[in-house]
Parts: structure tokens; sequence; C-alpha cells
């Protein structure tokens, strides 16, 4: 008999439209980063309500221009301190190395898995340039809190939203706000396949401030004076210069034309996941081994995951819970990892203490969870959670 065949952590949802878009393109004959890509920045600064937002190669590279646009690492010598945390993917402590800052982390929250702010003014020194924030699985941090704490100490605050276009926080009374607006000075988003929105790659920073988005726009392609698509539509000749040393963090047309489709879906995108998620919270709300995340209040998640986690004295271990999930046939994820545990950090980072975000790496587990995921999907993720309890 032939086994069934695995059920993914996620798969992207990429049908004919992305298609169609991916052809237009490639019939345009322009494919580097060009009018898809302008639209795409604009249609995405309209989806989370902020003025500006920048295309960017992967949201790695977004991190590492927020923090370089922020004055991160521009003066030699300095020591330049961010205060973020390690209890995620490794790429938010390395964009502060690549930007030329010193990581600092503090601990979580145990419910939204993102910075606590009541260690956050402890940890700020006289060294101290930025704040960089984790909306972390989609999962939106006490933000509001951090940028107040943020602006006291006149530091900015840049928003990690790699997994949380879609998510919204209630930014006062009934008034609710996409993650991304940005309520910090910068957010910055991720299309990786394992995103809610995939361009296979891909990043985006969207802020309210034109100056710096300007700032992103010249450092993200050479520093080049003219745009190539400004000097090929010029009716004169027109010759670029190169101001200052800088990158090439460019997205592409076909990576933008490929999102757009899916960024006019988002809304329906985020039910579909919130949908599953409630049937996830259901089953779980009295399992005597593993527990459903919180969906904190004042926000709602998008669920780009869905962190389950040992209960206190289940009789499994979190190893032996992905096991039984793995013999059926079904593929789950541990814990988000914390740099500071890391090898690549434990040279500089490895005395550090967080223990809230040491006890959420060895007791969550990632189950499936994703649009597109069929009935009979979920229905096997289910058998294996009551065959669990």
């Amino acid at each position: 008999m032939t086994a069934p065949p695995l059920v993914p952590i996620v798969r992207p949802a990429l049908g004919d439209e992305e298609v169609v878009a991916s052809a237009r393109v490639i019939r345009s004959g322009w494919i580097t980063q060009g009018p898809e890509v302008a639209a795409f920045e604009a249609e995405l600064a309209a989806a989370v309500g902020a003025r500006h937002a920048t295309a960017v190669a992967n949201c790695t590279v977004a991190l590492e221009l927020a923090l370089r646009a922020l004055g991160v690492g521009t003066v030699p010598g300095r020591v330049d301190e961010v205060i973020t945390v390690s209890h995620s993917f490794v790429a938010t402590a390395n964009a502060v190395v690549a930007a030329g800052g010193a990581p600092v982390f503090v601990d979580v929250c145990e419910d939204d898995l993102g910075m606590d702010p009541a260690l956050l003014e402890a940890a700020i020194t006289p060294n101290t340039r930025a704040i960089l924030a984790v909306h972390q699985l989609g999962i939106p941090c006490r933000i509001l809190d951090i940028a107040s704490i943020a602006r006291r100490h006149g530091l900015p605050v840049v928003e990690d939203a790699a997994c949380a276009i879609g998510s919204e926080i209630e930014a006062s009374p009934g008034q609710w706000q996409r993650v991304g607006r940005p309520h910090g000075d910068v957010a910055c988003f991720s299309f990786h396949p394992r995103k809610v929105v995939t361009t296979g790659d891909g990043g985006m920073l969207s802020s309210n401030d034109a100056a710096l988005d300007a700032r992103f726009r010249l450092l993200r392609q050479h520093a080049m004076s003219i745009s190539d698509v400004k000097r090929h539509a010029a009716n004169e000749i027109v010759f670029e210069e190169y101001t200052e040393p800088a990158f090439n963090f460019r997205m592409t047309d076909l990576q933008a034309a490929v999102g757009r489709p899916q960024l006019a879906r988002l809304a329906a995108i985020v039910a579909e996941r919130r949908r599953l998620a409630e049937v996830y919270r259901a089953a779980l709300e009295l399992h005597p081994v593993l527990a459903p995340p919180h969906d904190p209040p004042l926000t709602r998640c998008n669920w780009q995951s869905y962190p389950t986690r040992l209960r206190p004295g289940a009789a499994r271990s979190q190893r032996a819970v992905m096991q039984r999930f793995l013999d059926a046939g079904i593929a789950t994820k541990r814990g988000v990892s914390n740099a500071h545990q890391e090898p690549a950090y434990r040279a500089t980072h490895g005395h550090v203490r967080l223990p809230v975000s040491e006890r959420l790496r060895d007791q969550c587990v990632l189950i499936p969870l994703f649009h597109g995921m069929r009935d009979e999907e979920q229905a096997r993720v289910l058998e294996v959670l009551r065959a669990l309890a």
C-alpha cells in the first residue's frame, strides 16, 4: 500500500494568476527592477497603511538597509548597539552584524513571543542606536509599548515583520491597523516561500518618512543618482553617478509580478488561515499534551505559523511529539531558535541567559497551517493530535 503524501509545514499557493503575471513580465522584455516593482511597492504601502514602501531582495537585507539608513554602523570605530531578541530566525541578529552593529539580546513575553517591554529600558546604554522588535510567527509584539519607550530615549524602532503581513493591532479602542503602518519607524517584510505572500524570495520596507524612503531607494541600487527606469524614459541623454559605496539589494519585476495577485487576495488568505487556526484551537483547548498558542488581546494574528506548546508535566517530549507526526507523514518544526544558543553567536553571547526564550525553543512544536491546506490534510493532523492525547 502506498503511503499518503507528506503533509508539509507549508505549501506556497500559486496558480494561474501568478503564471499569467510572470508571462506578462517575460513578454515585456523588462524583467529586472522596473514597473512591476513600482506597482508592488504602491500596493503594499496601501495594503498596510504606510506612505512609502521600498522593495528589496529579501527581508534580511531590508533589516540591514533600515539599520544603516538610521545610522547604525556609519561611524568607524563607534560601538553601535541594537537591542533586539535572540528568539528569532538568525537573520535578525545577522542583519545587525551586517550593518556594523552589535546585537544586545533581551528576553521575550510568554504569550506573544515578542520583545518584553519591561526589560527594554534596562538594556538601553549610551551606545544604543536602535531597537529591533520582531513580530514573531506573525503574532504582533507589544510594539506600541516598545515604541513609546524608544521615543522617550530618542531611539528609532525597526519592526522585523518578516512573518506579519496581514496581522493587526488595535492602536486605539476600535481602531485596528495592520502591522507595517509602521508603528515604529520602519517595518520590514519577507516574501520567502514560508510566508503568507511569497515571491520566491524578496523583501519590503515600509515607512512614513519620505527622506528614509529615498535613502532606501538610493542604497539598494549602488547609490545610483538616476534610476535606470528614469534614464530609459528620458528624452535627452543623461549620465548617472554613483554617489557613495552601496549595495545591490534589488527585487526583480518577475518576483514583484508573482507577489501582486497574492497581495490582492491578502484579506481572503488571512481569513482562511484564521479559520484553520480556530479548528486547531478547538482541538487543543483541553488536550493533555499540547496547548494552543495565545492570540493576545489587542492583536489579530495572520497565523503565518501555528506554534503549539507542551503543557506543564506533559507525558511526551518535544522530540517524541515531532517523531509521532513524522511517522504519520506530517512535517513539523521545533520552536523558534535563539541566536545566542547557535554556534555563530556562542562566542559573543553564549553567556546570556534568556529563560523564556530558551523554554519556548524547547517546548514549542509548529504544526502545518497554510492557506490552500486541504480538509483531508488538516484531518490527518487532527488524527495525530487525538492519538497523542
